[in-house]
């Protein structure tokens, strides 16, 4: 498995438990859980880039 996929797969368990705990995608979200799933998010891309820049050298 490659490290994109495990960095993916991170990301979206993340999401799933952040749905089904913290509730981030009901009605009354407030700002600091929106600001957590951007942050969250901000993560994956980061992530997603150093594991692609790395793969290619």
């Amino acid at each position: 498995m490659s490290k994109s996929s495990i960095v993916i797969i991170v990301y979206v368990v993340g999401l799933i438990i952040g749905a089904l705990f913290l509730d981030l995608w009901s009605a009354e979200t407030s700002i600091k859980k929106a600001l957590l799933g951007m942050v969250w998010t901000a993560f994956f891309l980061i992530a997603l880039f150093y594991v692609e820049k790395n793969k290619s050298k």
